[in-house]
This record gives C-alpha cells, structure tokens and sequence, in this order.
C-alpha cells in the first residue's frame, strides 16, 4: 500500500495559491537556523512547496535546490527564479552521497507511514555532508488526540494515522511521534535542538529539531 500520498493534496494547493498565503511566508525558526549557516552553503530544501523558504534563503546567499513531489509548487518556484527545482520523492532522492552541506525539510516528512519515513531519514544522512545540519519538524504524539476529538481516524501501522477529513491533507496518512521514537528514528544523528510547540491553530503541536549528521 503507498502511503507517501499527501503530495496529491498539495500539488492542488499549490496550484491555487493566493497571494498574502501564510504558505508563502518563510518561518522564524528557519531564518535563525540560517543565521548559523556559512553564506554559499549548499542547501536542500526536501518538500519546498511554493518556495517560501527556498527562494528566502537563496536571497540570503545561499545555493538551494528545492525538491519536491507536486510539480505545481515547483512552477511556482521556479517562475521567480535564483533556485534549481526537482521533482522527485522524499524516499529516493536523486542526488550523490554528501551533495548538502544542510538540508532543511519543514512539515514534510511525516506524511507517509514508519517505512516511508525511514527511508527518507536514511535519504538525509545519505545526501548530508558529515557535521552538515538538519533542520525539520515532525507531528507530535500530544497532537493526536486533538486530531481524534474532531475527526474519526485509524491507525494504518505504528504511529500512522489517516482520518476521515475531506478536503484536508488528512485522508493521507500522518505519522505521531514521541521524543524517545523521533530520536530512535534518526539514527546517525546528533540532537542539537527538540522543541514540542504549537502552530497556529490549537493542538497543533510539532516538534522542531536542529540535528547534525554524525
């Protein structure tokens, strides 16, 4: 069964997206990441969407490929120009070992279930140059019940969770985590930075984490 489906909603957001969308404005905690980061660093933006953070950093100096699985969000990206786009899956990315010195990936990961997370962790630590840095967030197990309080769901595999939520990325399973699983995840991986914090809407807690690869 695929489970890495969530870029079949995406990819028809993307196409409609309206100017002012909070989709198109970078995040704080990103632009303080790329505070640390050497200018002409090579980034990976794994799951770019329409770009907000890949066509940030690449104003701030640094040289990003944005990849992702919607081809609407990489035209998007690709029509304001400065960063090289490419189609491809989370799970298999197209690039040569050590290609990044950082790979930022934010709200993308956990759309699939344990298998198709695990290859894209492995992904990473393939892609990532030794002591280069990952920047992410993954959806915290504190935010499940919330998810169930308003929708009927069932668990598809450890952790995996789909709901019957039409017109939402959640028909397309999610995975939850605790701590103690998203660090056994990242095997290969030094924690710099785990943070459980809510997002804009309440209940909606993710973890942000800074690692580096070992």
């Amino acid at each position: 069964m695929k489970t890495d489906t969530a870029d079949q909603h995406w990819n028809d957001q993307w196409a409609g997206i309206e100017p002012g969308s909070k989709w198109l404005t970078p995040e704080e905690d990103v632009k303080v990441w790329a505070t640390g980061l050497p200018k002409g660093a090579r980034i990976l933006d794994l799951g770019a969407g329409v770009g907000r953070h890949a066509l940030w950093l690449a104003g701030q100096g640094f040289d990003v490929t944005a990849l992702d699985a919607a081809p609407e969000g990489l035209d998007e990206i690709a029509t304001s120009g400065g960063v090289k786009t490419v189609l491809a899956r989370m799970d298999s990315l197209p690039f040569e070992d050590h290609s990044f010195d950082h790979v930022l990936s934010w709200n993308v990961i956990y759309h699939g279930d344990e298998d198709v997370l695990l290859r894209t962790i492995a992904e990473i630590r393939r892609v990532l140059k030794p002591g280069g840095s990952y920047m992410g967030t993954m959806l915290s197990k504190r935010r499940l019940p919330h998810e169930q309080a308003r929708y009927r769901g069932r668990e598809i595999g450890r952790n995996a969770w789909v709901f019957d939520a039409p017109g939402t990325d959640k028909v397309h399973p999610h995975y939850f985590c605790s701590a103690a699983d998203l660090l056994a995840l990242f095997s290969g991986f030094e924690c710099l930075s785990l943070k459980d914090r809510e997002h804009d809407k309440p209940g909606s807690w993710h973890w942000h984490l800074t690692l580096e690869r070992l």
